[in-house]
C-alpha cells in the first residue's frame, strides 16, 4: 500500500490555515465551538464524504466517518483511527492533524490496494481534547467511553459561561446520541511524539507501551500578612517561602524516584497565586499547581506520599496552615499487545525500525484502552517541541508512519496480504 506524501501535506497545510495565528512556523488557535473550529470540521466531513464515507456526528461534537467495503461484513465491529482537531492557543499543526488527516490517507490507500477488510474501517475526530476552552482534557472520549455522561459534558462552560451544548450549536456540529467507542474491535492513533526520545535515538518511528498516568493537586499554604519592613524574620508566618520550601521538596523527591529506577516519574509545580501579591507585604496566602506522572501507578502514589510528607513538615516549621486538593486525576493506560504486534510487524513490512517508548503526554487513545484494544504510533518530533507554531514532524517521517498506520489497520481489519 502506498500513500501520497503530497496530499498528506496539503491536507494538514490547509486545516493549519483555519485558525492561522502570526508566527514563525505554523501556529493555529482553533477553540471547540469557534469559528475556526467550524471550518476544521466542515472541511473534514467533505474529505470524508470524498472518500465515500458515511458521516455522523454525537451529542458532543464527535465525528465519525465509517468506510465499510464490500468485502466486509456491515455488522461487524470497526476498527478506527483518528485523532483531534482543535489545538492549545497558539498551536502547531502537527498535533492532532497528523492524526485526523494520516487516518484518512491511510483509508484511501487501502481502498486503492487490493487488500479486502472483513471490517469496517471508522476515522474519528474527538472533541475537546486539549482541554483549552472548558478546562476538561480528553473530553470528547471520555463520553464516548462512558467515562463522563453527555448531560455533564454539555453543560461544561467556558470562561464566558457559555456551554459546550451552546457552543456545538452555533456552529451546526451538536449532533445525536453518543459514539461508543467500546463498540470498536480496534482503534489506533498517530500523533507526534512531543518528545526527543526518537530523534535522539534515529527512529523514524515510536511504537507506544504505555500511556502516563497524572494526578494535579491545588497545594495552598496559608500564613499572615504583615508590613515588610515591621515584622522581624523569625517573627514571620510566610505562605511563599512555605510554598517555595515544597516546590524544593517535591522537585527532591522526584529527581530521588527517578534514581532509584523510576525514570520516566516527573513532578511539576507549573503555576502559583501569591496574595497579597505585592512586594513589601509578608504573603498570606499562596496556591501552587502540581502536576505529578508516571506509567506506574505505585510510582505516582509514592509522589504524593512525599508531598503530603513535606507539607506536614513546613507546616511545623514555618508556622502554616497547608491543604493539598485533587484536582485531576487519570490513571495509566497500557496498549495492547494486539495493537502494538500490528504497528511492528507494519513496521518490518516496510522496512522501518520502531522503538518502544512511553508516553508522557495525554492522548485520546488512553480512555479508550480502557474499553477496546488500542494502539498509540509515534513520529519524532524535531527538538521535541510541541504546542508551539514551531513544532515540526519531517513530511518524509508523515508518510512512513501513514504507511505503517495504513498496513496496521489493514491487520486488524484482517485485510491481511
Amino acid at each position: 500500500m502506498e500513500v501520497d506524501e503530497r496530499r498528506l501535506r496539503e491536507n494538514m497545510l490547509t486545516n493549519g490555515e483555519f485558525g492561522a495565528v502570526a508566527s514563525e512556523g505554523h501556529g493555529r488557535t482553533v477553540l471547540t465551538g469557534s469559528e475556526a473550529d467550524k471550518r476544521a470540521r466542515e472541511h473534514l466531513v467533505t474529505k470524508m464524504h470524498g472518500l465515500d464515507m458515511a458521516v455522523r456526528v454525537d451529542v458532543v461534537g464527535n465525528i465519525v466517518g465509517r468506510w465499510t467495503p464490500d468485502s466486509a461484513d456491515p455488522g461487524a465491529a470497526p476498527v478506527a483511527a483518528g485523532s483531534h482537531l482543535d489545538s492549545v492557543p497558539e498551536g502547531g499543526i502537527f498535533d492532532g492533524l497528523l492524526g485526523i488527516y494520516g487516518a484518512l490517507e491511510a483509508v484511501r490507500a487501502i481502498q486503492e490496494s487490493d487488500r479486502k477488510p472483513e471490517h469496517p474501517l471508522e476515522v474519528v475526530s474527538f472533541t475537546e481534547e486539549e482541554g483549552t476552552r472548558f478546562g476538561v482534557g480528553l473530553l470528547g472520549s471520555s463520553v464516548a467511553t462512558g467515562q463522563r455522561n453527555t448531560d455533564e459534558a454539555l453543560s461544561l462552560t467556558d470562561d464566558s459561561g457559555t456551554t459546550l451544548e451552546t457552543h456545538l450549536e452555533s456552529i451546526g456540529f451538536r449532533g445525536e446520541n453518543r459514539l461508543d467507542a467500546s463498540a470498536w474491535d480496534a482503534w489506533l492513533e498517530l500523533h507526534p511524539e512531543q518528545s526527543t526520545q526518537l530523534e535522539n535515538a534515529g527512529y523514524q518511528a515510536g511504537v507506544v507501551s504505555a500511556i502516563t498516568g497524572l494526578r494535579r493537586y491545588g497545594v495552598e499554604f496559608g500564613g499572615e500578612a504583615n508590613h515588610a519592613g515591621g515584622v522581624r524574620m523569625g517573627d514571620r508566618s510566610d505562605a511563599f517561602v512555605a510554598a517555595s520550601t515544597f516546590v524544593t521538596d517535591i522537585n527532591r523527591a522526584a529527581r530521588d524516584v527517578v534514581a532509584d529506577g523510576h525514570d520516566f516519574a516527573v513532578a511539576t509545580v507549573g503555576s502559583a497565586a501569591v496574595e497579597p501579591n505585592a512586594s513589601n507585604v509578608v504573603p498570606r496566602r499562596v496556591e501552587l499547581g502540581l502536576d505529578i506522572r508516571d506509567t506506574n501507578t505505585e510510582t505516582i502514589k509514592e509522589l504524593v506520599r512525599r508531598a503530603q510528607q513535606s507539607l506536614a513538615r513546613i507546616e511545623q516549621e514555618y508556622g502554616v496552615e497547608t491543604q493539598l486538593t485533587k484536582r485531576h486525576m487519570i490513571d495509566p493506560a497500557e496498549m495492547s499487545d494486539r495493537c502494538r504486534g500490528a504497528i511492528e510487524a507494519a513496521g518490518t513490512e516496510h522496512g522501518v525500525e520502531t522503538l518502544a517508548v512511553r508516553s508522557g503526554g495525554g492522548h485520546d487513545t488512553m480512555n479508550v484502552a480502557r474499553v477496546t484494544d488500542a494502539g498509540l504510533l509515534f513520529t519524532p518530533s524535531q527538538d521535541g517541541i510541541s504546542h508551539s507554531p514551531a513544532e515540526w514532524t519531517d513530511w518524509e517521517d508523515c508518510a512512513t508512519c501513514t504507511r505503517m498506520l495504513a498496513e496496521a489497520l489493514a491487520d486488524l481489519a484482517g485485510a491481511g496480504h
